[in-house]
């Protein structure tokens, strides 16, 4: 049997007049990389938002570790880790303050504060940028230190919206392979992207457009139903434009 860490139907978000999500139903498997894929506006973020019980829904059903979304929203909490594309850090503090004081919140103990830096440093490789201030990290290690906060209290699920946004070519390629052996651990990851080509690494991906979802399957099994070589010509098949057309 399947086990579904997230479970949503039907859902919608509505800012006035304006439906940012329009009627949405996915889900998501445990170990699983799933991927939300859109142009900017598509609807990406003000998804993630709902998921995490940031923003409450219009309408529909959202269960999240089992927990049901807005009602228990405060249980969700704990279970999840989220980073956003401006990585949330404290330019004016280290790598390791930062750290430090994500644990605080999160009430992670000293003693498991420590062998939860020696467990993240195994993926993240971020030991010797512990000491330098965020300020004078590039892009590539912010990012690191930003998922390390996010991951230091072992959540269920976590949540990478726009991760490698601003990122070269270099680091975001170096990043995925971490996301590819956070997934191969048992992490549960749900990751946005206007980038196609990451689009690729996802187990399963839903495809957004003016808040609705247009497909969602496999890449693999999207590309053999649309008889396309790349996800950049499914989502050009789908959308009718590139994403910098839409």
């Amino acid at each position: 049997m399947n086990e579904y860490v997230v479970e949503v139907k039907n859902l919608v978000k509505k800012f006035g007049d304006v439906t940012a999500v329009n009627n949405i139903s996915f889900s998501v498997m445990k170990g699983e990389i799933f991927g939300i894929i859109g142009a900017n506006g598509a609807g990406k973020t003000t998804t993630i938002r709902m998921l995490c019980g940031i923003l409450p829904p219009t309408s529909g059903i959202v269960r999240v570790s089992g927990f049901k979304i807005p009602r228990e929203s405060h249980k969700v909490k704990s279970k999840i880790g989220y980073m956003s594309q401006k990585f949330s850090l404290y330019e004016d503090l280290t790598a390791l303050e930062n750290l430090e004081l994500f644990a605080a919140l999160y009430g992670v103990n000293n003693r498991d504060f420590h062998s939860e830096i020696e467990r993240l440093n195994q993926f993240l490789e971020f030991k010797p940028f512990l000491n330098s201030l965020v300020s004078s990290l590039p892009l590539g290690w912010k990012q690191r230190i930003a998922l390390s906060c996010a991951l230091l209290h072992r959540p269920e699920l976590i949540f990478l919206d726009e991760p490698t946004s601003g990122v070269d070519p270099v680091s975001r390629r170096s990043f995925w392979k971490i996301i590819r052996k956070l997934s191969g651990a048992g992490q549960t990851i749900i990751v946005t992207t206007h980038y196609m080509e990451e689009a690729e690494y996802c187990d399963r991906l839903t495809i957004m457009h003016e808040g609705r979802i247009l497909a969602l399957d496999s890449p693999d099994s999207l590309k053999t139903s649309l008889e396309k070589e790349s996800m950049e010509e499914v989502f050009v098949s789908l959308v009718g434009g590139s994403l910098e057309e839409v």
